[in-house]
């Protein structure tokens, strides 16, 4: 996927539901995967045009692993002129050792998250970008059809009420496999996730699923996120 590709679908999505105001200061969470920094790269290209003029600051929470290499990914951030802070915490020994918890990505997403609206308030920013695309849309419906048995899936725009905060997801429109071509063809400083749970969770395994069901329907992850578009079945 080209630069001009990735720039029209992000734009559409924050057009579409109104994502961007003047004015904001908008986070963007860095996990240093593939859809955090296409993410990085598409609001910062968007910055350049956009007729309401906004800021955005890039954050890593660090959960604490000796193995997380950010050198890369700090000099991507020097390169396109974005400001970059990295929060230092001790989340993976909480998790792992102290707390030694068998189902350990629930506890470890609240203190994460926590510990990025905590910076994210202390930096002034009013709003925060995920990096969820289109495939990460479905298959929060169908992790919540599945193990929850209810049609749900997150909301392109959120207002945290009490942290006084708008969250939005300004890669809905953009399919993974695009992801994928667009850190190849601009060669992005990925970093591979740390965590000993990273590709053993529910969401892996309902991944899997989608792509068999892809594989043996052709068009039906299209379908599936016109139908949730259509019938506006997204939650918070």
């Amino acid at each position: 996927m080209k630069q001009q590709q990735l720039l029209s679908y992000t734009r559409r999505a924050i057009d579409d539901y109104e994502m961007i105001e003047e004015g904001d200061k908008i986070a963007i969470g860095i996990s240093g995967g593939k859809d955090s920094l296409t993410l990085l790269c598409a609001m910062k290209g968007l910055m350049r045009f956009y007729p309401k003029p906004f800021e955005i600051h890039a954050i890593t929470v660090d959960l604490g692993f000796d193995n997380l290499h950010l050198e890369k990914i700090i000099k991507l951030c020097q390169d396109l002129d974005v400001p970059y802070s990295i929060v230092k915490t001790e989340i993976a020994k909480i998790v792992f050792e102290d707390r030694k918890e068998t189902n350990p990505c629930s506890l470890c997403a609240k203190m994460r998250k926590g510990a990025l609206n905590e910076e994210i308030k202390k930096l002034g920013c009013n709003k925060v970008a995920y990096a969820h695309h289109k495939d990460d849309v479905v298959e929060t419906m169908l992790l919540s059809l599945i193990y929850e048995g209810r049609f749900h899936t997150f909301s392109p725009k959120t207002y945290l009420d009490r942290m006084d905060l708008t969250v939005i997801r300004p890669l809905m429109y953009v399919n993974e496999m695009d992801v994928l071509g667009y850190v190849k063809q601009n060669q992005l400083p990925v970093a591979k996730s740390p965590c000993p749970a990273d590709g053993h969770t529910k969401r892996e395994y309902v991944k899997q699923l989608l792509k068999q069901l892809t594989s043996e329907n052709p068009g039906v992850k299209e379908r599936m996120f016109t139908a949730i578009v259509k019938g506006n079945i997204f939650g918070n």
